[in-house]
């Protein structure tokens, strides 16, 4: 059975990935900085540290990538790269830079955009973190970094992924990318995030 490593995980288990994750073809490793959330495995990006090598068939990291600092990005997305088997894939979702500089260069930046679970968000909450968690003292929400879809793009072929791909969603103003270890053609790419890429 494949594996897939769920890094940041938080709460969340398969059911809230993907929907090809979410079957019972694939077995699900959850990986988190926070004990309390239970992980299979407690360890944090950029390093990845306690993942032994070309372990695991897919990596699935939703909205952590913008918890880095800038210069933990590349060592984050390698750590990655590390972890996956010769043919295997990441999946990265973050917040769109380029949707929320929209609603920021209209200077309005705190009116909320959508509700999330926990509640309203914000183009600033986007931008900077989620305030409310980190008022309560969850300052691991903070953001420290962004994405536009060419960014992230060049970020996974920087760290040494053969190919990506990725697409915008203006209305959920988040990024959705596929980067893979192995040469792909465009079509293969796409066939892959036709897969791979459906949100719950």
């Amino acid at each position: 059975m494949p594996r897939f490593l769920h890094v940041g995980c938080g709460p969340k288990r398969k059911h809230l990935t993907v929907k090809a994750f979410a079957s019972s073809e694939w077995e699900e490793v959850t990986l988190d900085i926070d004990r309390s959330v239970q992980p299979d495995i407690v360890d944090k990006l950029p390093e990845l540290s306690q993942v032994e090598s070309n372990s695991f068939d897919a990596v699935y990291s939703a909205h952590n990538i913008e918890h880095l600092y800038p210069h933990e990005v590349l060592l984050a997305l390698k750590a990655m790269r590390r972890v996956l088997k010769p043919d295997g894939f990441a999946i990265l979702t973050c917040p769109d830079l380029q949707t929320i500089g929209e609603r920021l260069a209209s200077g309005d930046i705190e009116t909320p955009i959508y509700t999330s679970g926990r509640g309203p968000v914000s183009p600033l909450d986007m931008l900077y973190g989620f305030r409310p968690a980190m008022a309560d003292g969850n300052l691991y929400m903070a953001h420290h970094t962004g994405f536009t879809l060419k960014s992230l793009g060049n970020a996974c072929v920087g760290a040494g992924f053969a190919k990506f791909f990725g697409f915008r969603r203006p209305k959920k103003h988040d990024l959705w990318g596929i980067a893979t270890k192995l040469r792909k053609t465009d079509e293969e790419m796409q066939e892959l995030g036709k897969i791979y890429l459906k949100p719950i």
